[in-house]
């Protein structure tokens, strides 16, 4: 389990992170969401210990990770899938890991067939691509088989078969009870493979919920087709809704639920051949609650 309690973290003037908690449970992947600047990635960086805390603690397992006799079981990490030596191989890349935390050179064989990179296991970091990087970057973080895994921007790089792989593999983990915590800008992707999200903006959380209670939070409206659509709207518009009418065809309900036009409609004798409640994507809830902690946006950009 990841704790993370009123943390602070400052870079001279600049507030990087801002009396944040949260916790991270197993059993679940967990989505950490924020635009360019929030503080994911300092919060990640404290929670393993690279980056000190102004205030406040992050703790794994009900400790600081610099206290862990053997932290490569205990937690695994990608953060930067670029910090490879080159000039090594990805086999003696991480055996030199695995030395330091006592795992021995079976393991080393075993992640790199687990990430697709056996074939390549006596070739230099130098020639990979990014996609591999990050394999290879992964492979590190399962080499302790640790219980509780971060990863930041895990997908960057890969294919489609790559993006499919890691989400399933994320999931994989979790289901086995592990803690996995990832951040990643595409909101698609979360949306398949998270089950619950941290949503943070300049330093600050916004919201820490699942993504279905996040998507019914933001729902768009009730989407209703009938054979009789205007003398329907007129009923709608009397009851305080707000109609609109798509280009093909049906209305767009506001303000009113499913089985309350379900209700009207049935009082005023008229016929619905679709009644469907629309939410929000994951992406349009996540944009309407970081809109105001946008750091960076392009002239024009919607609001």
């Amino acid at each position: 389990m990841i704790e993370v309690r009123e943390l602070t973290k400052r870079y001279g003037s600049a507030l990087a992170v801002d009396r944040l908690s949260f916790t991270v449970k197993p059993g679940h992947v967990t989505g950490f969401l924020g635009p360019n600047g929030a503080g994911k990635s300092t919060t990640m960086r404290a929670v393993l210990g690279l980056d000190a805390p102004t205030s406040g603690e992050a703790l794994i397992n009900g400790r600081h990770y610099a206290r862990s006799p053997h932290p490569m079981h205990e937690v695994g990490a990608l953060l930067d899938a670029g910090a490879v030596h080159g000039g090594r191989t990805a086999a003696n890349h991480l055996l030199c890991l695995a030395r330091s935390n006592g795992i021995g050179r079976a393991r080393v064989t075993a992640v790199l067939e687990q990430v697709g990179l056996g074939g390549v296991a006596r070739k230099r970091v130098a020639g990979f691509s990014l996609g591999m990087k990050q394999r290879l970057g992964i492979a590190a973080a399962l080499l302790g088989d640790p219980e509780v895994l971060l990863f930041d921007e895990p997908v960057n790089g890969l294919d489609p078969e790559g993006i499919r792989w890691i989400r399933e593999l994320m999931r994989s983990l979790a289901d086995e009870g592990r803690t996995v915590l990832v951040s990643s800008h595409l909101m698609s992707e979360m949306a398949l493979t998270a089950h619950r999200v941290l949503v943070v903006g300049r330093g600050r959380l916004i919201v820490d919920t699942t993504i279905e209670e996040l998507e019914q939070r933001y729902r768009r409206d009730v989407f209703v087709r009938s054979p009789d659509d205007r003398e329907l709207a007129r009923v709608l518009e009397a009851e305080g809704a707000r109609v609109e009418t798509p280009p093909d065809g049906g209305l767009s309900v506001h303000g009113l639920d499913a089985p309350r036009i379900s209700e009207l409609a049935f009082g005023a004798g008229i016929l619905l051949h679709q009644l469907t409640p629309r939410s929000a994507s994951l992406e349009d809830a996540y944009l309407e609650l970081t809109d105001e902690s946008v750091e960076y946006r392009a002239e024009g950009a919607a609001r």
